[in-house]
């Protein structure tokens, strides 16, 4: 048993004590980021009023799409279930599995990713603290269907489900945080070009999805993107300092010029 797990060890990028390292930052952060987020609920009149002023100002600029956007694939079951699974799997497997995937064979470009989504989450919860926000599924008098409870066999309203869910956390949204970061990750460190292209189709793809299932406005998901951006500089212009061996975004570029 000892002999497997130091062959083990020495197959890791970095060993076991990177990896135990890894995984108690996440835990932390995590941690903090729930105990955080928590702030913004119990504040239901304002996050259903900071809602219906998201509307107001679609209205007021002709850009309130979404309920005829979603009214497309409602009769299409099919389409509704294949949106309801990317935006139920998302954030956490398909999240989760890249960055496992990219600890394990694409190591250096890990530690830039790692740092923008800590970032990103700060940034979050500022929406969130100060902006708590009801998604449009919570507006069904404007024509919003809430997929996930009418289509799926996940209830948003369930005891469970409010563990992990947090209903007034809609500004910005994190899933198209997390998909352009992960996107961009991707595309810059994959070597197959089906990869690539697959990567550079996430972003719109998961923000498509978070609006066909009346979870988020187009302004969370423009938001959302932002806050990747933001990240982005952030990660490579102030943090990297600290570890530019480490730390620095050239270090994922660097992996784009060698499997061209």
């Amino acid at each position: 048993m000892v002999a497997i797990i130091a062959r083990i060890g020495a197959w890791l990028p970095r060993g076991w004590r990177d990896l135990f390292v890894q995984l108690g930052l996440y835990v932390v952060a995590d941690n903090a980021y729930e105990l955080a987020r928590g702030m913004a609920e119990g504040r239901a009149s304002l996050a259903f009023a900071n809602g219906e002023r998201i509307i107001d100002f679609q209205r007021a600029t002709n850009t309130f799409f979404e309920p005829a956007m979603q009214s497309l694939i409602l009769p299409e079951q099919w389409l509704v279930d294949f949106a309801n699974q990317i935006y139920l799997n998302s954030q956490f497997t398909v999240a989760s599995t890249f960055l496992i995937w990219i600890y394990l064979f694409r190591n250096d470009a890990y530690y830039f990713l790692r740092n923008m989504l800590f970032v990103s989450m700060g940034l979050a919860l500022i929406g969130y603290i100060g902006y708590p926000t009801a998604p449009p599924r919570m507006f069904p008098e404007y024509g919003f269907v809430d997929t996930i409870n009418s289509f799926s066999s996940l209830n948003h309203d369930s005891s469970l489900a409010k563990l992990f869910i947090n209903p007034f956390a809609a500004v910005p949204s994190m899933h198209c945080a997390v998909s352009m970061m992960i996107g961009g990750t991707g595309f810059m460190v994959c070597r197959n070009r089906f990869a690539r292209a697959f990567w550079a189709f996430w972003p719109l793809l998961v923000g498509w999805v978070t609006i066909v299932t009346a979870n988020h406005y187009w302004f969370d998901v423009a938001l959302g993107w932002m806050v990747a951006g933001a990240s982005f500089l952030i990660a490579a212009r102030v943090i990297a300092h600290f570890r530019p061996e480490v730390w620095a975004w050239s270090r994922v570029a660097d992996h784009q010029r060698v499997g061209a």
